[in-house]
């Protein structure tokens, strides 16, 4: 099998290589981080803090996850394992998908843009226990995320309806 890092191989390309290095070190980078956020919770006095930090261990968990697909797809690509790679390869645009997909990210999109004017209204509920409990940050994390699953969404849409030549 071809060494991803090894320069002297036929297989990966210099980019290959260099990007498949900073993945697996951001790799374990996310380990330690991810060690430590666990740690910090396991000692702090506070449950409000170790309720937070969990929020983000969840957070690095994915972080983790996703560096680990991208770098394994980028090996199976370079290396031309002949597998489905773990991050799929783009197919939002091809011609039997796109009617599915417009229809299934607008009516995604409306539900998302329905949830971020409920959540903006609950917040507005929530001003005054702003500094004395911690759901103003909690409903503030969903409005985020509702503002990551709109992009992800408008992504999707914006993929669907190109055109392939």
């Amino acid at each position: 099998m071809i060494d991803m890092t090894d320069a002297s191989s036929a297989g990966p390309s210099e980019w290959e290589r260099t990007l498949y290095a900073h993945l697996t070190s951001h790799v374990e980078a996310e380990s330690v981080l991810l060690k430590e956020y666990s740690a910090a919770a396991q000692k702090s006095p506070s449950k409000a803090l170790r309720y937070l930090v969990n929020i983000l261990v969840e957070d690095e968990i994915r972080h983790h996850r996703i560096f680990i697909e991208l770098a394994d797809s980028l090996k199976s690509e370079a290396l031309f394992e002949g597998k489905d790679p773990a991050v799929p390869h783009m197919d939002l645009d091809q011609e039997a998908n796109r009617d599915a997909i417009l229809e299934l990210t607008a009516q995604l999109l409306d539900k998302e843009q329905r949830d971020a004017k409920e959540l903006k209204r609950l917040q507005h509920e929530l001003r005054d226990m702003k500094d004395t409990s911690l759901w103003s940050i909690l409903v503030d994390l969903m409005e985020r995320d509702t503002k990551k699953h709109i992009a992800i969404l408008r992504f999707a849409r914006k993929h669907a309806r190109r055109r392939r030549y």
